[in-house]
């Protein structure tokens, strides 16, 4: 059981009966390819960003702050060459 203020309404829809046990909503889901279609959203993307992020190490967040400055500096120097 999930409370209601949990959930969040998406675009994404099956047709099952009220009540109906979980094998038949993993079924319709399977389906309908709901979870591939989530997976593909910009939203599931978003949170699949945000776990990488935290599960990120020391190292890793270092690497990742070496690459941004790097192509924030390409990108100046792209900008100032073409003025």
């Amino acid at each position: 059981m999930m409370p209601v203020k949990r959930l969040s309404l998406t675009d994404f829809r099956t047709v099952v009966r009220r009540g109906c046990r979980e094998k038949t909503l993993k079924k319709a889901l399977a389906k309908d390819e709901i979870m591939k279609k989530w997976s593909d959203s910009a939203w599931a993307k978003k949170l699949k960003a945000k776990a990488t992020r935290e599960n990120m190490t020391d190292f890793e967040r270092f690497k990742l702050m070496v690459a941004r400055k790097k192509r924030s500096q390409a990108v100046k120097k792209v900008l100032k060459t073409k003025k």
